[in-house]
């Protein structure tokens, strides 16, 4: 018992080592003075302010930035819907399809979605004129395109484990079905909207092949740019970048931390 005790324990520091090593040794350089990411030459924040000046990666950060947030609030809103009538309306006749449809992305390559997104605004273009060109709208209608298929599973499984009999006392009450779905459902849902929303913002943040089919220029989303810097060889500023990526999300994951356990301390 004492050798397999001692063995989970080698076998999870080293785990953590492989996985936060890198991230470690990528925050350390981040303040390397050389243009050398590999050879230490001083501490130096030189390459925040470089970051901070490069018109191409601020610019790339706020389309990023736009289209997540626009991307995962209507990814939450179709999400929703979806998974509402899944759970609430039984079995209908396009049930099936309605599953496949909602599910398929969840499954398909990023090449083959990308692929046939692409194919589908050219062919729209040249039938009805919009979406005119590819750009950040284009990528939007892709993100929410994936997006919305984790958000519903993430709401369906909520709403499954709902009790119904607090929309059933709505509706005894006099309670519309509308008024109980925003009144009743909707707040009890709201941790797995959240969770949704914050979900569908991290992917399409972080989303690179569906975003280079989708993409036109003067839309180049933050991965895009990155990956075309790293191509050429990763440079102290992109470390930086990086760095400044992980503190948020660090600081996100505490303040949620800390919310969580006020909440259960109340």
């Amino acid at each position: 018992m004492m050798r397999a005790s001692t063995f989970l324990v080698i076998f999870c520091v080293l785990g953590f080592i492989f996985l936060y090593a890198p991230i470690l040794s990528l925050i350390i350089f981040s303040f390397n003075e050389s243009k050398l990411v590999t050879v230490w030459g001083g501490f130096s924040t030189k390459w925040y302010g470089e970051l901070f000046r490069d018109p191409q990666i601020l610019r790339a950060a706020w389309v990023s930035i736009q289209v997540a947030v626009v991307s995962a609030t209507a990814a939450v809103v179709l999400g929703t819907l979806a998974a509402y009538v899944l759970t609430r309306f039984g079995r209908f006749r396009t049930r099936a399809l309605l599953t496949g449809m909602v599910t398929a992305p969840l499954v398909m390559p990023d090449v083959i979605t990308g692929l046939s997104l692409l194919l589908l605004f050219v062919a729209m273009d040249q039938l009805i004129g919009w979406p005119a060109g590819r750009g950040m709208t284009t990528i939007i209608i892709a993100h929410v395109t994936f997006c919305m298929a984790y958000v519903a599973v993430v709401v369906q499984s909520r709403l499954a484990s709902l009790d119904r009999s607090l929309e059933e006392a709505a509706m005894d009450l006099g309670a519309r079905p509308v008024r109980v779905f925003f009144d009743i459902t909707i707040p009890v849902i709201a941790p797995a909207l959240i969770a949704g929303w914050l979900l569908a913002f991290t992917l399409s943040l972080d989303d690179l092949v569906i975003a280079s089919f989708v993409t036109g220029p003067g839309a180049s989303t933050l991965p895009m740019v990155i990956f075309s810097k790293v191509r050429l060889g990763v440079s102290p500023d992109i470390n930086a970048l990086a760095t400044i990526i992980i503190a948020i999300v660090a600081l996100g994951v505490l303040v949620a931390t800390w919310q969580l356990k006020r909440s259960r301390r109340s």
